[in-house]
Parts: C-alpha cells; sequence; structure tokens
C-alpha cells in the first residue's frame, strides 16, 4: 500500500485535517498523520474556522484528532507524497527544522505536495517557493511573494496546480484540491 504523510498540529483547521485524512484513505492510501513532538496514539485539538462575514474568519473549538503514527519515526523516502493542514499549527510547525527538511525532500525528489490554506507557511520556510506558481489563505499573499513565489488569488473553492505542487485558499476548495492531489498522485476515479 502506497504511504501519503499527513502533516498536522494543535490547533489545525478541523475540516483541513479530518477530511484529507479521511479522504486519502478512502481511496486507498496509508495516511500517517503526525505532528512534531507528539508520537501514534496522541491527539491533537482542531479549530474550526468559518467565514461569517467578518474581515477574517472565525475560530471556534474543534475536536479532538488522534494521530496514527509518531513523528520521530517519519522516513520520507517511505512516501508517494505529503499533505500539509492549514489553520494555525503550520505558523509554529515552520519553526521545526525537521518539519522543513522533510518537506525539502518531497520537493528535491519532484513528490506530489499538497497544502491547503496556512499550510503553504511551512513551503515559504522551507524555502520551496520560489519560482512556483501557488495559492494559499489570502493573508498568506505576502509570505508567498517574500519567498520568491507568484501568488494565485483564486476563489476559495477551488485549487492551482504548479507540476507536482497542488494548493487551495481553504477548506471549501477541498473537493477541487483532492481532486487534484489524486491525479497528481496518478489515481484515476472512474464513475
Amino acid at each position: 500500500m502506497k504511504k501519503i504523510l499527513f502533516l498536522t498540529g494543535d490547533f489545525a483547521e478541523d475540516y483541513e485535517t479530518m477530511v484529507p485524512f479521511q479522504m486519502l484513505e478512502m481511496v486507498g492510501f496509508e495516511v500517517h498523520a503526525v505532528c512534531p513532538g507528539k508520537k501514534k496514539g496522541e491527539t491533537i485539538k482542531t479549530a474550526i474556522h468559518d467565514f461569517e462575514g467578518d474581515q477574517t474568519y472565525t475560530e471556534k473549538p474543534g475536536h479532538n484528532f488522534t494521530l496514527n503514527y509518531s513523528f520521530e519515526d517519519v522516513k520520507p523516502e517511505d512516501y508517494v507524497g505529503i499533505a500539509i493542514a492549514g489553520g494555525r499549527a503550520p505558523e509554529y510547525l515552520r519553526l521545526n527544522e525537521k518539519v522543513l527538511e522533510i518537506v525539502r525532500h518531497f520537493f528535491d525528489k519532484n513528490k506530489p505536495v499538497a497544502a491547503v490554506c496556512h499550510g503553504i507557511q511551512i513551503l515559504t520556510a522551507a524555502g520551496v517557493v520560489k519560482g512556483r506558481k501557488l495559492t494559499a489563505y489570502p493573508a498568506v499573499g505576502p509570505e508567498v511573494k517574500i519567498a520568491g513565489g507568484e501568488f494565485q488569488n483564486i476563489p476559495a473553492t477551488d485549487a492551482y496546480v504548479d507540476g507536482n505542487l497542488v494548493t487551495s485558499p481553504a477548506w471549501p476548495g477541498h473537493a477541487a484540491w483532492i481532486r487534484e492531489f489524486l491525479k497528481v498522485l496518478g489515481v484515476r476515479i472512474e464513475i
């Protein structure tokens, strides 16, 4: 069974953790959900981000999500791709050098990478977006530009694909970015 590495953490966005994890498992991947400093069987707390007409998203308590693999056991060469959840977690996960090394591995080996919302903050910190076209939550757009990427301002329901990289602005784009990530992974779903 092919393995996907799924990076999340405390106060990652609830939908951006639960939905991709379940969808990737649904199509047959073995998905290892990990968080630095946590082991298999431990939980992270998620946050629900919603768009309710304010100048930015609102934040509410989400669910406890059980990690199914220990971060310390991750060997990037064992995975065919990586998916990165958004929310609050990326702002501190990007401070972890091993996280950045793992992300660089996927870019160096041209393996499929998917990131949603604030998950792109990990990509900018890893120094892998220079010359790439990608999207993110609009508040992360300036970081993409500073890191040398070409920010694509697209609707929250859409995804942007640049080679092996699939990005989306927020959870309303799940259907689009998961579909595109599956294509990049070589998965074909026939109806």
